[in-house]
């Protein structure tokens, strides 16, 4: 099979102060890294890419079997250098295969097809829309939504940069965009289910799920998101945000995989059904009345557990901002864990809006 290469030349005086960081972004999306003196190399499970290093120049280097994958690793590397680059206003524009395509490849119109309630709180959306198989690559669980608002009724979606990121249209056009879960996907028949947190105040997924209907449309893009490794025993924690995370997570796993999560919901009545296939004990923690995020419980509990000595393991969180940072602080701080053993995310924060769930 005939691959597709492309190429980027950069000009980064201070390339040596955050080029470990890059490294360390790259490699935690299932990367096998191999490195020398001036040259990096990145082996993923849907490509490969390299970095040769010069003083002052970054060649990176993209490989692949096919179009998805390419665009994945330019995507992957663009964002890395964007996010630790910032001092020396990386100009990234590829050369190559593909170069001069303007389609979107993580992009994807999407029409509603049904709407149901699973709970008070809780709404599942089921989209469906054309060539999905991309959405069950990559090992990442979310998508980008992209919403039509009161304000911007009829949105134009973004298409595809010279640099391999997405170019957005002005203001005035351009979707509001939040970071949901692909609850369940059906390639073969063309669908995913989206689950969304619908709640009073400022929020523009939850606005846009309680008045949905089938025939709209919506743009979705990814998947996104850091790989859940691969182990054999999991901590897994959340609030409601990271519910349907951790439903796919329990329904999806190996049948072997042990461990323990816990998900924080206001009450009873919000509790669902979920169909756990794996070894994993499920426990609820209900807040009865007192306010997300500060009942303190979630946190206290995934703290408490003890992991095993032997065998792989993995620690996945997600929650409001200030006990999403207790649990990343005490893994990576005093457990001396790292991302090949942890993700801890702020899915949201407490009078803000625009993170994962919006």
């Amino acid at each position: 099979m005939t691959s597709l290469n492309c190429e980027a030349r950069l000009r980064l005086p201070n390339l040596p102060s955050y080029i470990g960081l890059i490294v360390d972004r790259l490699q935690s999306f299932d990367a096998d890294v191999r490195q020398e003196a001036q040259r990096v190399g990145f082996r993923f499970a849907f490509g490969r890419a390299s970095f040769d290093m010069k003083p002052g120049l970054l060649v990176m280097r993209a490989e692949a079997d096919d179009r998805d994958g390419l665009a994945r690793i330019k995507d992957l590397l663009a964002t890395a250098v964007q996010v630790y680059a910032k001092e020396d206003g990386p100009e990234i524009i590829w050369s190559g295969d593909l170069a001069g395509d303007t389609r979107l490849a993580q992009f994807r119109e999407m029409t509603v097809a049904s709407v149901c309630d699973l709970t008070p709180h809780m709404r599942r959306i089921r989209l469906t829309g054309e060539d999905l198989q991309r959405f069950g690559k990559f090992g990442g669980m979310h998508v980008r939504v992209l919403f039509p608002t009161r304000t911007v009724p009829d949105p134009i979606w973004p298409t595809l940069g010279s640099n391999g990121l997405p170019i957005w249209p002005s203001d005035e056009r351009r979707p509001a965009a939040r970071v949901y879960t692909i609850r369940a996907l059906d390639i073969d028949a063309g669908f995913m289910d989206v689950d969304f947190l619908v709640h009073e105040g400022e929020s523009v997924g939850s606005a846009w799920a309680l008045q949905a209907k089938p025939g709209q449309k919506v743009g979705i893009m990814g998947p996104v998101g850091r790989p859940v490794r691969p182990a054999d025993w999991y901590v897994l924690g959340g609030d409601e945000t990271a519910l349907p995370a951790i439903g796919r997570l329990l329904e999806t796993l190996p049948a072997f995989t042990k461990g323990v999560a816990f998900i924080e919901i206001a009450d009873r009545n919000e509790r669902q059904a979920i169909g756990n296939a794996t070894q994993i004990e499920l426990h609820w923690l209900e807040r009865n009345g007192k306010a997300a995020a500060m009942d303190g419980r979630l946190a206290g509990e995934v703290l408490s557990v003890q992991w095993p000595r032997d065998g792989s393991t993995f620690g996945w969180f997600a929650a409001e901002a200030t006990p999403a940072k207790t649990v990343r602080d005490h893994w990576r701080g005093a457990m001396g864990l790292g991302r090949d053993q942890t993700l801890a995310a702020a899915y949201w924060r407490r009078g803000a809006a625009g993170l994962m769930a919006g």
